[in-house]
């Protein structure tokens, strides 16, 4: 592994690491606490006023470690950050909603998507226009590229919008989006790194850089995570907010799309389906029954809470999982 990718994820921490005790307590002196649910819950009921929106010193260190470790042609890099920035920018504008009007629901559903579909769509001309990204997916355990065509930009805004809302939807319990988003974000690296590796041997060194410096980008993010952490282990001193899980959500989506393989994100980011299934699960389930549930509460990691697990250990449960899945995912490549 080239060493640069190391340099990403070390300095993503080390600033993470000086900027937090600066910026927490800057949070909570604004008041930007979080507002918790009155229908989830009751232990988190505790949880109210502990600052929120840490995203706004998470995503910065992410960026910057990138960019300081990053060399040569930064192109692809460029883009996913943008897309990091663009989502981290609505989750942002529907935190300070939050916070400054004191309510536990910021945007309105219908702003979300027109924003969220709004960069996907330009993020999904961009890939199908660039040829060394394309309309074709990798195909798991296979050889062989699936070519999507026509339906390559439709198929990839829901792809992207849908990752960045279930990334939105695992961050509900202290230090679970950021443990799983860690686990992936390194699993990108190494496949960055490889797919870098290849394209180098076979005399392609435009992409070869560009692939290099998306595992450079996908070690920030992972570097980010892991500092993060340090404030947002149970209990948490501060939430990311949406502001850093759909910073995190557009991130992950980027790599995916860029590395060709959002096939792979269903089992790289098995955590995060089963959280988005469980809630449409439990909606559908719920309309139709006229009022009963599959689970205890959704997404999935409440009903787990509900069912008695402490908080920390539901984290270790699915963190763990998704170890074995990203596991399994490398062996797909």
């Amino acid at each position: 592994m080239h060493s640069d990718i190391i340099y990403a994820v070390i300095i993503a921490f080390i600033i993470c690491l000086i900027s937090g005790p600066i910026i927490i307590p800057m949070l909570r002196r604004w008041r930007f606490g979080q507002v918790v649910r009155e229908e989830g819950p009751k232990t988190h009921l505790a949880k109210t006023g502990t600052p929120t929106m840490g995203g706004v010193f998470m995503v910065p260190a992410i960026i910057i470690a990138a960019f300081l470790a990053a060399q040569g042609n930064y192109e692809m890099m460029l883009v996913a950050v943008l897309i990091t920035l663009g989502y981290g920018l609505i989750g942002f504008i529907d935190d300070f909603i939050k916070v400054a009007m004191r309510r536990s629901l910021g945007l309105r559903a219908y702003q979300k998507l027109i924003g969220q579909i709004g960069i996907a769509l330009i993020f999904a001309i961009y890939a199908a226009n660039n040829p060394d990204i394309g309309t074709a997916w990798r195909i798991p355990f296979s050889e062989t590229q699936w070519n999507l065509g026509w339906l390559f930009i439709p198929i990839t805004v829901f792809v992207v919008v849908g990752t960045t809302n279930s990334v939105n939807l695992t961050d509900g319990i202290d230090g679970l989006a950021a443990s799983v988003t860690l686990v992936v974000a390194a699993t990108f690296a190494l496949i960055y790194n490889a797919f870098g590796t290849i394209e180098s041997a076979q005399g392609q060194a435009y992409v070869a850089v560009n692939m290099h410096n998306m595992a450079v980008y996908a070690g920030a993010v992972a570097g980010g995570c892991l500092g993060f952490l340090l404030f947002n282990t149970h209990p948490a001193k501060v939430f990311m907010g949406d502001t850093g899980s759909m910073a995190l959500g557009g991130a992950v989506a980027a790599m995916a799309v860029i590395s060709r393989s959002p096939l792979f994100l269903i089992i790289m980011g098995g955590i995060y389906v089963a959280e988005a299934v469980s809630v449409i699960l439990q909606v559908v389930y719920f309309k139709l029954t006229g009022g009963k549930r599959i689970f205890k509460m959704t997404p999935i990691h409440h009903h787990f809470e509900l069912s008695g697990m402490p908080e920390g250990r539901v984290v270790a449960f699915f963190t763990m999982a998704a170890i074995v899945l990203n596991l399994i995912a490398i062996l797909a490549f």
